[in-house]
């Protein structure tokens, strides 16, 4: 189960009890904010692409919208999310549980600067009821990301 591979990701750090699941599902932004009580543009939703045939994850905001023109202009192509049968073989990982902890080998993870209005947000942790909460640099640490990227929109 993913869950069991973040949990075990998270361990070398003592960070697995940090880890929370819930008796309802945390599948989607709206679903996850009512399970944590809290606002949706806190939980950090992680897309998953295909860039030049590899798969990547952009973690965002959760009011915040991939622009195909901002997307292009960082990554030269445009934005091709992954269906939903290539999620889980690409990323290690089933859509409503997407995370960038304990991901496959090779998956580049890129943060928006969406998420750097918060000094913490809820990425989920593989399974579509977990979450864990995170200040902005144990994000940065723990996702072994690439780098923060500008590719989102946010409501006006």
């Amino acid at each position: 189960m993913a869950i069991e591979k973040v949990r075990e990701y998270f361990r070398p750090f003592g960070m697995e009890d940090k880890i929370l699941e819930f008796e309802v599902s945390s599948a989607t932004v709206e679903l996850a904010a009512q399970a944590l009580h809290c606002e949706e543009q806190r939980i950090a939703k992680t897309m998953s692409f295909m860039v030049d045939d590899h798969a990547i994850l952009i973690v965002t905001a959760g009011d915040a919208k991939v622009q195909n023109g901002k997307f292009k202009a960082e990554f030269s192509c445009k934005a091709k999310m992954l269906s939903f049968e290539e999620v889980e073989p690409l990323i290690g990982h089933a859509v409503g549980g997407v995370c960038p902890f304990g991901i496959n080998e090779g998956v580049k993870v890129y943060l928006d600067e969406s998420l750097k209005r918060f000094e913490t947000v809820f990425p989920a942790c593989g399974s579509g009821n977990s979450a864990i909460e995170l200040t902005i640099p144990q994000l940065e640490q723990y996702s072994n990301f690439e780098k923060w990227v500008d590719v989102c929109k946010l409501p006006e």
